[in-house]
């Protein structure tokens, strides 16, 4: 039986490894993805107020 193991292209087949290799690099890319949104998400945010505030500003001027 311990022959027959060692023999059988189960042992010595590759496929399962590269789909790990490949889980674990989407997993890494989208852990990176998400990691970026967290750090650029205020800053984001600030520029957007400020931008927003400078649209309104200029419509009650160009009302007035």
């Amino acid at each position: 039986m311990l022959k027959k193991l060692k023999k059988s292209r189960f042992l010595t087949d590759e496929d399962g490894a590269v789909t790990v290799d490949w889980v674990v690099l989407t997993a890494a890319i989208v852990t990176f993805g998400i990691a970026v949104v967290v750090l650029i998400r205020p800053a984001l945010e600030d520029s957007a107020d400020t931008i927003s505030t400078n649209i309104v500003s200029a419509v009650a001027d160009a009302l007035s």
